[in-house]
């Protein structure tokens, strides 16, 4: 297992992940498997999405807002209840599969480390294993 370190900006970001993640697996030199990761925090997670315009994490980041504002109703004292609930909905896990040495993306598909609380210090776990 590996660990990546990401140090995020802004409160809420989309951090392209892709090429630390494919170096893991470089490394390792698995030519065909899977490669997991976990994101071991509560106000951040992990997804997939196009890697090609930056518009579209804006886009996700204001639609989750819109999914999530901040109450006044919640009472989580750290004042980050939306976070948590981003996260929850992103999920902290992902699932790639390796052919060839490579993960397999679509055209247009990156990996993503999803910041609600920041900036802050992400790790990111990374297990690669072959088939």
């Amino acid at each position: 297992m590996e660990q990546i370190d990401v140090s995020t900006r802004g409160r809420q970001a989309f951090h392209d992940i892709t090429a630390e993640i494919q170096a893991v697996v470089s490394r390792g030199g698995v030519q065909d498997g899977v490669c997991f990761l976990f994101c071991p925090h509560t106000t951040a997670g992990l997804t997939f999405n196009e890697n090609w315009d930056p518009a579209v994490q804006r886009d996700i980041g204001v639609g989750l807002d819109a999914i999530s504002p901040q109450r006044a109703e919640y009472r989580h004292g750290e004042g980050n209840s939306p976070a948590h609930l981003k996260s929850s909905l992103v999920g902290a896990s992902q699932c790639v599969l390796i052919a060839a040495g490579k993960l397999v993306l679509g055209a247009w598909q990156g990996i993503y480390l999803a910041e609600f609380d920041g900036p802050r210090r992400r790790r990111v776990l990374v297990k690669v294993i072959a088939d």
